[in-house]
Parts: structure tokens; sequence; C-alpha cells
């Protein structure tokens, strides 16, 4: 079991202003900030990091949505982080989450859903590789 997960606050997040508050409740929720960045991503970087979902329908609307503005990459710490990270974002419909989840509060639809976070230990270590550096890392 890891203690780091990768999350994302997306497009929707950054430009309704709630980058604030979905960060004081991941901190607030136990986790530490080991990595963070404010940036957008490119159409060939958000192609390479969705393209496990390249042959899906979804797959252009999903990239031309995480390149329609600016994202907040982390790297979180916490023990069991995937797993507890996950509940706190709730789920990926925002109509199905639980209360008081980040989706549950912050999210619109499914396609703007506000934040992603690392299914795996697997995915997390692959997604915070593809996001930062090792100098980046504290």
């Amino acid at each position: 079991m890891s203690r780091v997960t990768f999350t994302m606050l997306k497009p929707d997040s950054v430009r309704n202003g709630n980058i604030g508050a979905i960060l004081d409740k991941i901190i607030k929720s136990g986790f530490k900030i080991k990595a963070m960045k404010f940036t957008q991503m490119t159409n060939e970087k958000a192609g390479e990091f969705y393209a496990i979902h390249k042959e899906r329908p979804f797959y252009t609307d999903l990239v031309d949505y995480m390149t329609s503005g600016p994202i907040v990459a982390a790297i979180l710490e916490k023990d069991n982080a995937v797993n507890d990270f996950r509940d706190l974002i709730g789920s990926t419909n925002p109509e199905e989450a639980e209360e008081g989840s980040i989706r549950k509060i912050f999210a619109k639809s499914i396609s703007e859903n506000a934040i992603h976070g690392s299914d795996s230990d697997y995915n997390a270590k692959i997604e915070c590789e593809f996001h930062f550096s090792s100098d980046e890392i504290f």
C-alpha cells in the first residue's frame, strides 16, 4: 500500500474559483501536499495522460475539456492514500457521490467532475511521474 496518490483539480474547479476550498478539504482530511503546480496541459500531454481511453467515444471531448483551462496537479501523502482519497472525492457522477465528498460539493456533472484521483497505487506512481520530476517533490 502506497503512501502517495496523485490528484488534479480540473479546469472547471479552477474556472469556478474552487481551488482554495478543495485544497482546504484535502488538507483537513489529513493529506500532506508533497508537490503541487498550477499549469495547463497541451493537447499532446492530455492525449498522452488519457491514452488508456483513446478508443472510447468520450476521448476527444475529455482531451478538449482537460486542455480548456489551467489545472492544479498535486502529489498527496497519507497512509492508505489512494483509497482514502477516492473516498474523499466521491463517485465520478456527482449525483451518486457521498454527501460531503468533493464531487458532491463542487462537481456539476459526470464530465465536469471537479477533480481527478488515482485509482490504484500502480497508477498513482505513473501519474505522479508523468506530472512531476523528482526535484519537484518534497
